[in-house]
């Protein structure tokens, strides 16, 4: 007899949080530079010679537009590049659309009124994902824009989309790249990097002021996946609604099988069967 597994508490969640957890490591990389500097050259290969935190965890587009979380967002010293880097342990199924948002967000707050588009920095957007969200089998998928007609023409746009693969860790042959995204499947340390952020970790479990911001901000998005969940199933039995109203069922018929209210039904009734 299958049992339904428990779901567990803020305090369960927190207490079981590795690197993994999204906002573990957003903590772990904000308040430690000098750490979130050696994985950015880790991951991407290259010495950064010194980086410069963004201060602010949102940028607001204007009023109107959806303002974003950049988990880490950095920009080199030298003025010439700029990062964000994420952790995703779930397939949302829109990352490819997300890293378009964002490299458009980045570039919004990168170039100041009056500057050329040639002063746009390098942009460098990083997922590391638990499961390989492309299923091509690879560990790392680098994206960059290329000509479709000859396959190898770059479009010079000076952006690059990468996404780590931690299921797939053993396919890198980087040995460093490796440990760390076997971290993040095992929670396992294997050599000093991945050991420091070990550390990282438990001294920040130790916070209490960031243990209370992890309540409430699990509280938050529970609070919001139900309010989803909700309107989805709302949505689903509208649509449902219209289609037995189509089928010429009464009202009664139709808020019986749906589970809407009659007088749901009786005004989606009146607006469809109401003159153009």
């Amino acid at each position: 007899m299958n049992e339904t597994r428990k779901a567990l508490t803020p305090q369960e969640k927190w207490e079981q949080a590795t690197i993994a957890n999204n906002f573990i490591f957003y903590k772990v990389m904000r308040h430690n530079p000098d750490v979130c500097k050696e994985l950015l050259e880790i991951l991407l290969e290259f010495k950064i010679e010194r980086i410069e935190m963004s201060q602010e965890e949102v940028i607001d587009i204007d009023f109107a537009s959806k303002g974003i979380r950049m988990d880490v967002y950095v920009k080199d010293a030298d003025g010439l590049k700029a990062y964000n880097i994420e952790m995703q342990t779930t397939d949302t199924e829109e990352l490819p659309e997300r890293a378009r948002y964002y490299q458009g967000v980045m570039d919004v707050d990168l170039l100041k009124s009056g500057q050329q588009y040639k002063e746009l920095k390098t942009t460098y957007i990083i997922f590391i994902c638990l499961d390989d969200v492309f299923k091509k089998g690879l560990a790392k998928y680098t994206f960059e824009n290329l000509c479709l007609e000859d396959g190898k023409t770059k479009l010079g746009d000076r952006t690059q989309k990468v996404f780590y693969i931690c299921k797939n860790y053993d396919k890198l042959l980087d040995a460093r790249q490796k440990a760390f995204l076997r971290m993040v499947t095992q929670n396992s340390s294997s050599d000093d990097f991945t050991r420091r952020v070990g550390g990282l970790v438990e001294n920040a479990k130790r916070n209490t002021q960031w243990r209370q911001q992890f309540m409430e901000w699990d509280r938050e998005m529970a609070y919001m996946r139900a309010k989803g969940r909700k309107e989805g199933a709302q949505e689903k039995a509208i649509e449902n609604a219209l289609n037995a109203l189509a089928m010429n069922l009464t009202a009664e018929q139709v808020a019986q099988i749906t589970g809407l209210s009659l007088e749901q039904v009786q005004d989606l009734m009146a607006k469809v069967t109401a003159p153009a």
